[in-house]
């Protein structure tokens, strides 16, 4: 019985590690496709949530099974309980791309940005995708130390949605209140999706270590 657990719950790593490379990938082509107005690339992106709900619903299922079947106790009941919740942050990385690439359809064939904040949304999306590449890392590798690693990477994502902010309380700002709707709610995006990458992190040093650190974030 224990070798046919620790099969699973390999199986089921292996499948959330999988998803939350999915996930950056997505933010990826979303964020080309932000930049440059490309239509072809957001569809994409947005065909491609189809596959991710499906290996959603497949993890769910995997790591309900190993509840009613194996009824794991003490750091096994740990394991399963973390990987349910990290289904969910995944769940929610992947949608926050398809937000992305559904803002660029919508004001295509126009860019959805002024062409002043491209670089910082090149930056925040390089930064998202980091941390998408580096929660994969975590959940495949179960490392601790690295996973703490993308709550530091989360302070440049910070500092950048703050100075987004700054840029739209400004009286120069001459783009216009869609404008600013947009930007306002795409550095949103970046923002929760590099949070639920250190979500991620968080969950896995429990995983590891018993120990949760301070800070969940808000759903």
């Amino acid at each position: 019985m224990r070798v046919i657990y620790n099969e699973q719950m390999a199986e089921l790593a292996n499948l959330l590690g999988e998803m939350a490379g999915l996930a950056g990938q997505a933010m990826e082509q979303a964020t080309q496709s932000l930049l440059q107005a490309d239509l072809a690339l957001a569809e994409q992106v947005i065909g491609e949530q189809d596959r991710i709900s499906v290996m959603i619903a497949e993890a769910e299922e995997k790591a309900f099974a190993l509840l009613a079947l194996q009824a794991p106790v003490a750091g096994d009941l740990r394991q399963v309980v973390s990987a349910i919740q990290i289904v969910g942050d995944v769940n929610r990385m992947g949608a926050l791309a398809l937000h992305v690439a559904k803002v660029t359809r919508r004001r295509h064939p126009n860019h959805a940005l002024p062409e002043s904040v491209n670089g910082y949304f090149a930056e925040m999306g390089r930064i998202a995708v980091n941390m998408g590449a580096g929660a994969k890392e975590v959940l495949e590798t179960r490392d601790p130390e690295r996973a703490a690693q993308l709550n530091q990477d989360d302070e440049a994502m910070d500092d950048l949605h703050r100075h987004l902010f700054t840029l739209l309380m400004d009286r120069e700002w001459k783009y216009g209140v869609a404008a600013a709707v947009d930007v306002t709610l795409l550095g949103r995006y970046y923002e929760r999706f590099a949070d639920h990458a250190v979500e991620i992190g968080r969950r896995v040093i429990f995983l590891v270590t018993g120990v949760l650190p301070d800070g969940e974030i808000e759903n």
